[in-house]
């Protein structure tokens, strides 16, 4: 048998060792390892700029312009438009109502598809039948939902009134007191959301391992102890996603107040716009009254609130489904 030395590359010391010249398919390899993860998430960010991205940006620009529908020569008037919204009391009465109709819908809302999660996490027999029957309301027509609740709603002869009257108590009109009129907009959005929340926090609660359950069955933990401190701490990940995207979902609610008002398209929000939300403004101001510049100072200032009220959410659930069993050392 022969044996061939390498005769080391010129400049190199002698018996150093030295690596194979990378091939071109090697290099080619070692390329696409590194880009690939960016080629196939690249698709979104395009999408999203052409969608997202460039409308919230236009949206700014056209918010510094006294800009109505179908002019060709808008007047540039800097933030007088974000000056005007801050005195406008319709617009601090709107976002009074949206934040109002916000709370009273995800507080509850969130409460009740952690309890629905663990109620269908239990043995039960058809839980198939039971997951897929909470997520039917999701499933219907909203607009349908919309004319269903406004009729139960109703003054006159809606069944909600009816049932307080069989039981002794007096009628509510749900349409004409503010109060009563969130809670209804409210129960409506519940209605829709709740089983679709529910199901993403069954789908995070069966991903907790047994194991956690088991040991803490042995130190002697009960069923509500082993939830409180095993379970919640680790939904903290899947209760952050939905509470933020409640908070979106709930302070951008449009169609629920627009088709429950006893004229069902306006978007006055009531005759004294008591239920009218901010984005019901928004549209009145931009397709109503062709003031499209105040508008998109109106969906800015919308923005704004989302982010802050979102920021606020993360850190409050982040608290409190923190335990000692979680914290960092």
């Amino acid at each position: 048998m022969t044996v061939i030395d390498k005769v080391a590359p010129e400049g190199s010391k002698a018996g150093e060792r030295v690596s194979p010249r990378p091939t071109f398919r090697h290099r080619l390899s070692r390329w696409d390892v590194k880009v690939s993860p960016y080629l196939y998430v690249a698709p979104f960010f395009i999408v999203f700029g052409i969608v997202g991205l460039f409308p919230l940006l236009y949206t700014a620009y056209v918010s510094l312009f006294k800009w109505k529908a179908g002019g060709d020569d808008p007047d540039f008037i800097g933030l007088d438009n974000y000056k005007d919204l801050f005195a406008d009391s319709q617009f601090w009465n709107a976002l009074v109502n949206t934040i109002s109709i916000f709370l009273l819908s995800s507080v509850p809302q969130l409460i009740i598809a952690v309890m629905l999660a663990a109620l269908l996490g239990a043995r039960l027999r058809g839980a198939t039948g039971w997951r897929v029957g909470i997520l039917l309301p999701y499933a219907a027509s909203l607009v349908s939902i919309g004319i269903i609740f406004a009729n139960l709603f109703g003054s006159k002869y809606g069944l909600i009134n009816g049932v307080l009257q069989t039981l002794g108590l007096d009628p509510i009109d749900w349409q004409a007191n503010r109060f009563a009129s969130h809670v209804a907009i409210a129960i409506m959005v519940n209605w829709r959301w709740t089983g679709y929340n529910a199901l993403i926090v069954l789908a995070a609660m069966q991903a907790i391992p047994k194991e956690l359950h088991e040991a803490a069955l042995i130190d002697g933990a009960g069923l509500w102890r082993r939830f409180f401190n095993v379970t919640l701490p680790l939904l903290k990940p899947t209760l952050i996603f939905v509470t933020i995207t409640s908070t979106i979902g709930g302070l951008q609610i449009f169609t629920e107040p627009k088709l429950f008002d006893a004229m069902p398209g306006s978007n006055n929000g009531g005759s004294t716009n008591q239920f009218q939300t901010v984005t019901l403004y928004l549209y009145q101001m931009a397709f109503e009254n062709s003031s499209l510049g105040y508008a998109s100072a109106i969906a800015w200032v919308l923005f704004l609130v989302i982010v802050l009220i979102a920021l606020v959410n993360f850190f409050l659930t982040g608290r409190l489904a923190r335990t000692p069993a979680v914290k960092k050392k």
